[in-house]
C-alpha cells in the first residue's frame, strides 16, 4: 500500500486516472465496495504494476523435494532453492522498460494466463492461499483512499524510493504525504 501510494504521488496522471476510474464507476453518493472492484481495471492495473516492482516477499524459498534437472543443472534431493522475484519482475528481456512504473502494461492482461513472468504470489500448489483476500483489501483500501482524499507530495521533491532491507520489501524511509478530503465525498466523509 505504502509503494503504491508512493508511486502514485511521483505519478499524479496515474493518480488522476484511478480517481477517474473510480468517480465513473462508483461514483460520489456512497463509498467503493468490494463489489466495485471488477469494475476498477485500472486500480487493479496499478496493484499489479506496484506488486512487479516491489513484491511483498522478494525472495521466494524452496525445497527440491526429488533429484531433477533445471536449466541443464542438476539438482539433488533436499536441495534448498531461492527464486528472486525483485529480480524477474524486472527482467530487461521480459519487460519493457522494467524500472518503470507503468500501470497500462497490464491492459487486458490476467496475471493467471501471463506465464511466469509476473508471479508477485508465487504459482502452483504453493501459491500463497491469502493472495485474493490481499488483492481485495489492498484494492479498498486504495481505491478508499483515492475517492475520499486528495493526496500531495510534501513538497516538490519526488518521494523517495529507496528500498529497506529485510525479509519483505519495506520502503528505507516512512511515505510523509499530504491529503484533504475530496470536496465531492466531503457529505459522505463527515457521515463517518
Amino acid at each position: 500500500m505504502e509503494w503504491a501510494m508512493s508511486l502514485l504521488l511521483n505519478h499524479p496522471e496515474f493518480l488522476k486516472k484511478a480517481r477517474d476510474e473510480i468517480d465513473k464507476q462508483v461514483g460520489h453518493k456512497r463509498f467503493l465496495e468490494e463489489s466495485d472492484l471488477h469494475n476498477l481495471p485500472y486500480l487493479n492495473n496499478i496493484i499489479n504494476e506496484t506488486l512487479r516492482l516491489y513484491p511483498t516477499g522478494p525472495v521466494v524459498i524452496h525445497q527440491s523435494a526429488k533429484d531433477c534437472t533445471v536449466g541443464g543443472f542438476h539438482v539433488p534431493s533436499d536441495t534448498m532453492l531461492q527464486m528472486n522475484l525483485w529480480a524477474v519482475h524486472r527482467d530487461p528481456n521480459v519487460w519493457v522498460d522494467p524500472t518503470k512504473f507503468n500501470p497500462e502494461r497490464f491492459e487486458g492482461i490476467e496475471s493467471e494466463k501471463n506465464g511466469f513472468k509476473f508471479i508477485p504470489f508465487g504459482s502452483g500448489r504453493r501459491r500463497c492461499p491469502g493472495e485474493g483476500l490481499a488483492m481485495r483489501l489492498v484494492g479498498l483500501t486504495l481505491g478508499s483512499l483515492i475517492q475520499c482524499f486528495e493526496w500531495k507530495r510534501v513538497g516538490e521533491e519526488m518521494v523517495d524510493m529507496s528500498e529497506g532491507t529485510g525479509l519483505t520489501l519495506p520502503r528505507a524511509n516512512p511515505l510523509v504525504a499530504m491529503c484533504k478530503p475530496n470536496p465531492a465525498m466531503k457529505h459522505m466523509i463527515t457521515q463517518i
